[in-house]
């Protein structure tokens, strides 16, 4: 798993309606985790692992809302050091035009800047209402906006690399909305195994429940096109202290140790 801790941009925190600064957060603590008090049973049935049946149907289609047809793409820019300041500055100048432009079919859900997990990185999260259409609508109206043109060109300056990926969302997690902050953001990345994303799915539409009293769960989704068999979840938090009273009091609820042990 690997996990970020980001700031929000100040133009992310306009649109995403926070008035304070933002984080992203994906400290992970290495603590002994003890398990429910029927924990003995749970070992006995943790021998038979459940087995995932063949499936006809692609992943997306089984695991992915129904009701919308959002499609998501995150990046990852690696900025060198000395230039991001630079670069959030002109980031905040361009990206949130293309939010408010109702030309463009796509709305930016957040910028972050990584505190712990990769140094000097942004992140960026778009969702694209209407799926690859509205993707290939945006990227063939971007190749003639001189604006974005120039503005890709003065950002290369800036980068060492990046990478992105398109995304579907989990069925059973929240959309990502707006909400007041201050907030930190955790973004928890896991590589699966290939061929158990539906087991993944299965556990965590179980497991969600457990983590929904004070609304940390901001959005889930899994990798569509880009490196395969990759899940992110995206939390939010007040502060640290929050984060880590949250987490131990998901601990204590009985079944959450049977997700993360199944997962």
């Amino acid at each position: 798993m690997a996990p970020r801790l980001c700031i929000i941009s100040a133009a992310a925190r306009r649109l995403l309606g926070n008035p304070g600064p933002r984080l992203g957060d994906p400290v992970t603590a290495a603590a002994v985790r003890f398990y429910s008090k029927d924990n003995e049973g749970s070992w006995f049935r943790s021998l038979f692992v459940h087995k995932v049946d063949p499936r006809k149907d692609a992943h997306s289609t089984l695991l992915s809302k129904k009701e919308t047809s959002n499609l998501y793409k995150i990046q990852f820019h690696n900025v060198k050091p000395e230039c991001l300041d630079a670069y959030n500055t002109l980031t905040e100048a361009v990206l949130p035009k293309l939010h408010l432009d109702e030309d463009y079919p796509c709305s930016l859900v957040g910028n972050w800047n990584t505190w712990y997990g990769e140094q000097d990185q942004a992140v960026h999260l778009w969702r694209f209402s209407g799926g690859y259409p509205a993707l290939m609508d945006c990227m063939n109206k971007l190749k003639n906006n001189k604006e974005y043109l120039e503005f890709r060109k003065e950002r290369s300056k800036m980068l060492l690399s990046r990478r992105n990926q398109l995304l579907l969302e989990f069925s059973f997690w929240n959309e990502p909305q707006p909400r007041t902050g201050p907030n930190i953001y955790e973004l928890r990345t896991y590589k699966l195994k290939p061929g158990t994303m539906i087991e993944w799915g299965n556990n965590w539409a179980r497991a969600i429940k457990y983590r929904q009293e004070n609304q940390e769960a901001v959005g889930g989704f899994f990798s569509q096109i880009g490196e395969l068999y990759v899940v992110h979840h995206l939390w939010a938090y007040k502060d640290l202290q929050s984060r880590e009273e949250t987490r131990n009091a998901a601990w204590r609820k009985r079944g959450w140790d049977e997700n993360v042990y199944y997962t």
